[in-house]
This record gives structure tokens, C-alpha cells and sequence, in this order.
């Protein structure tokens, strides 16, 4: 840890950490796991993100395993070649929506890596059973085909059939390779995919994208945690999106599901009280016609409106969550309003990495005279107000990923099902305690992370079994033992 101290600039500290992955995986996990409040934003949002960017120009040798429109029709034979046959966890992308950075092609490996560290460090997943994939069909970003440092195919991305064929050729060769309890995450896909292979392939295989579910899961952990300091329960409450994408759309879905779950209301019912914003202004039912599909169940009743601050006046929503991958999007005028009408506003800005968040937390703070409830994306230092020292949270899907990935491989699930995301959202939320409350945070601190991780994949492994999708038979007695009992840990012997 000394030695990667040294380092000023967050991407050296990114760079020997990943030679040290390369070079002594035992120590890395070490390193990470004993110090993963300092190290999470350095293997992760957001110095991740800088380093996608400049992969090309830092890339050392290759960590997982790339596949290209070059390797069509022997994918299979592809999969064999990886060295390790015991594969639990696949993250794989395209690289067509890097974070809130856009088109990164090839170079979004950084992703699927960063990913599957946390699965090991934060899940205790083998790092022997995890495989990092990126599958290159091309990039449409003019600056990485003009690189002469871009490590990936230099043409114009491929879509269409050519598309959906090299990806149903991958997904058929997972299953045929390693069998059909294998976790296939996905990350970073453009929402026009990653809504369509979600739909796909969720009947078929164990599917799980982290950027619709993972998000989501984490937010409604957080909005139930906040449920205690703002009082009511989340059918009380109004919830305003800016942003109606693979995260917008994917956490609204799930609110309306929990909603719906403890009024027992039909959900098409409990959607209306989520609004969304896009690029466009409100989504409402006059403009349903041009929507795109996943964005049509949130197309209410209300005259058109263009910006976010007359869609705030106009809903007066209690909840306003950003997921537009647009930075400083959540004005001093719009928190002034939500502060106007909200005696706590609950102010969620996701988009990472920092650069992209729709307000910092700061803003949020100093704008709502020290009432709102903030977490964000990327994480924020703690920040003083009229003497009162806020933590700002951090609504991070390393938070739930990882012990969902325990939960469905130590209980065998075949499938993904949404009630497994609400038991996981429930368990993080039941973690955070009176004094993470009383210093303003709505998450649990990471240091205690693998043991939140355990608890959360008990409650998924209990879905599982309780949904009969568990193969795992018969159940361990007690699932949160047994979870901590299937955790890696890079222990080191005491020979003095």
C-alpha cells in the first residue's frame, strides 16, 4: 500500500495495481479487500472510466478475453482456449456505452476486468471462475479509428443481423462450454441492445444486466433505507427521473414492482407514480407514438413539458433521481424548487463517472440549506455545512452485484428472477444503522462490504430455493454461513 501511495495521479495507482493482478493476484486481493474504502474508486468508477479512454496507450498485456466479428463460427472453439475451464461468472461487452463516456469500442475492457475484481473482492467469487469478455464488432467512435494506439477492429460497429448472430453464437457457446448455471452479466451496452438481449435471453439463460437491474436494485436500497428519515412508505412518494435509459427505465420498473408488492396494486397502476425526463422533456402520453418501446409504460397523462425545472414545479416530486449521463444537469434553481417543497428532498445524481454527475454533493447540500438527502454515482468526499459535516452515500452496484452473484451460484439458480432483485435491495437496505443515518448516509460504509455481501446473497439463495429455480439441493441450513463458508479470501499464514 506504500508503494501504490506514492503514486499522485489516480491512473499509475490504477496501472500497478493491475500489473500487481497480473504478477501476484493473492496480493491484489489482499490489497483491495483490507483497504477497499481507498481502493474501490481506483480499481472502479471512477478512475476506470479514464482508463478505458486511454487503454490502448496503457495496455499491457491482454486480461480477459477479447472476441471479434473475426472469430465467427468457431466461438466455441474460442471459449476452450481460456485457460480455465470452471468458469461461474462471464462479464462481457461490446463497449458501446462506456460508463456516461459513450463509445469506447475494444477498449471497454476495463469494465468487464474492474467488474469481476469486485465480484472476487467484494462476493468472494474465485478469481479462477470469472472470465472478463469484450466482444469487438467495430467502434463509431472517429477518434479510437484515427488512434494508432486503438487495439481493436477498425471499422464502423456492425449491427443488425451480423450483430445479433455473433452474439447468439457467444451466448450458445457459453451454455455449450459451461453449462447453464454459469452467470452471463451484461455491462455497458447501448440501451438499444441491452433492453433487447436482456428480453432475449432472461428465458434461456442466467442473465443479469447490471446497468437496468444492478442499478435499480441498488437505488431502491437506498430509497428504502430513506424511507426511515423521511417517514412514509415509498407508495407516498413521487418520484421525478432525469434520464429514462437502461437505468432511468430499469429502477422506475423495479419501484413500481415494489410498490406493487406491498399494496398489492396492479403495477401498471403503481407506475404512475414515477415520471420520467429525457432528452426531449416529460414523457407523456401524447407522445407515446414515438417513444422508443422501453420508455412507453412511463407515458402519463400531462400536457407536454420541455425542461426539468417546469417538470419539477409541475409534479413536485419527493424523489429526484439523475441518470441522464449528463453533468451538471440538476441546477441551483432545481434543487431550490425540490427544497421549496420537500421538507428532506431525496436527491439521487448517479451518472459516472464524476465529470458526468448531474449535480455534486456540495450542491446539493449548500443549495438545499443542508435538508436534502443525497447520494451519488461516483463517490463524493464529505463535505461541512453550517458546522454540520455531511457523508454524502454512494449508490454504487458494487453494493449488490457481487453477493447477488454469490446467491445464484452458491444456490445453482438456472434463472434471474425480479423478485431475487427486491430481496436483495431489502437485505442492503435492512444493513445501514441509526449512526450511518444521523451522518446523513443512506448506505452502509463499504469496509463492512463481504459481510453485506453475504447477508444479501442468503436472501437471494432463499428466493432462489423458494422460487424453485435452485439446483443446489438440499438447501443449507443456515444460507448466511454458508455464504461467508464459499467466499475466497486471500489469507496469509502468520509463520512468526
Amino acid at each position: 500500500m506504500h508503494i501504490i501511495r506514492q503514486y499522485q495521479v489516480p491512473l499509475q495507482k490504477y496501472m500497478a495495481m493491475m500489473d500487481l493482478q497480473e504478477s501476484n493476484e493473492k496480493l491484489f486481493y489482499k490489497l483491495l479487500i483490507d483497504n477497499v474504502e481507498e481502493m474501490l474508486p481506483i480499481v472502479y468508477t471512477p478512475t476506470v472510466g479514464e482508463a478505458c479512454q486511454k487503454y490502448g496507450s496503457i495496455f499491457g498485456r491482454p486480461q480477459g478475453l477479447y472476441i471479434s466479428l473475426k472469430e465467427k463460427g468457431c466461438i466455441h472453439e474460442v471459449l476452450r482456449n481460456w485457460p480455465e475451464k470452471n468458469i461461474e461468472v462471464i462479464v462481457v461487452t461490446d463497449g458501446e456505452r462506456i460508463l456516461g463516456l459513450g463509445d469506447l469500442g475494444c477498449q471497454g475492457m476495463g469494465i468487464p476486468v474492474g467488474k469481476l475484481a469486485l465480484y472476487t473482492a467484494l462476493g468472494g467469487v474465485r478469481p479462477s471462475a470469472c472470465l472478463p469478455v469484450t466482444i469487438d464488432v467495430g467502434t463509431n467512435n472517429e477518434n479510437l479509428l484515427n488512434d494508432e494506439y486503438y487495439i481493436g477492429l477498425r471499422q464502423r460497429r456492425a449491427t443488425g443481423q451480423e450483430y445479433a448472430e455473433l452474439l447468439h453464437e457467444f451466448m450458445s457457446a457459453v451454455k455449450q462450454t459451461y453449462g447453464e448455471k454459469v452467470l452471463i452479466q451484461f455491462e455497458d451496452f447501448a440501451n438499444h441492445n441491452a433492453f433487447d438481449l436482456l428480453a432475449k435471453y432472461s428465458t434461456t439463460h442466467l442473465v443479469f444486466n447490471d446497468d437496468i437491474q444492478g442499478t435499480a436494485s441498488v437505488v431502491l436500497a437506498g430509497l428504502v433505507a430513506a424511507l426511515k428519515v423521511v417517514g412514509g412508505t415509498l407508495a407516498d412518494h413521487t418520484f421525478l427521473f432525469l434520464g429514462a435509459g437502461e437505468a432511468g427505465t430499469g429502477i422506475a420498473e423495479l419501484i413500481a414492482l415494489e410498490i406493487s408488492k406491498q399494496t398489492n396494486m396492479p403495477v401498471e397502476e403503481t407506475r404512475k407514480k414515477v415520471w420520467l425526463v429525457d432528452s426531449k422533456g416529460l414523457i407523456v402520453s401524447s407522445r407515446r407514438e414515438s417513444l422508443q418501446h422501453f420508455k412507453k409504460p412511463w407515458a402519463h397523462e400531462h400536457e407536454p413539458v420541455k425542461t426539468l425545472l417546469d417538470a419539477v414545479n409541475d409534479i413536485k416530486p419527493t424523489v429526484l433521481i439523475g441518470t441522464s449521463g449528463v453533468g451538471k444537469t440538476f441546477t441551483k434553481e432545481v434543487i431550490e424548487a425540490m427544497a421549496s417543497f420537500n421538507e428532506k428532498p431525496i436527491i439521487l445524481s448517479l451518472s459516472n463517472p464524476t465529470s458526468q454527475s448531474e449535480c455534486t454533493a456540495e450542491e446539493a447540500y449548500t443549495w438545499s440549506q443542508g435538508r436534502a438527502i443525497f447520494a451519488s454515482g461516483s463517490p463524493f468526499a464529505p463535505f461541512e455545512y453550517e458546522g454540520k459535516t455531511f457523508m454524502p452515500g454512494q449508490a454504487n452496484n458494487a453494493y449488490i452485484f457481487p453477493g447477488l452473484g454469490l446467491g445464484l451460484i452458491m444456490s445453482g439458480a438456472i434463472r434471474v428472477h425480479d423478485d431475487m432483485l427486491l430481496a436483495a435491495s431489502e437485505a442492503l437496505a435492512a444493513q445501514v444503522t441509526q449512526e450511518n443515518f444521523d451522518q446523513g448516509l443512506i448506505y452502509p460504509p463499504f469496509k463492512n462490504i463481504r459481510k453485506i455481501s453475504a447477508e444479501i446473497a442468503a436472501k437471494v439463495a432463499a428466493k432462489a430455493y423458494e422460487l424453485g429455480l435452485a439446483t443446489r439441493v438440499p438447501p443449507p441450513r443456515d444460507l448466511v454461513k454458508h455464504a461467508e463458508s464459499c467466499m475466497y479470501s486471500p489469507a496469509y499464514r502468520s509463520y512468526r
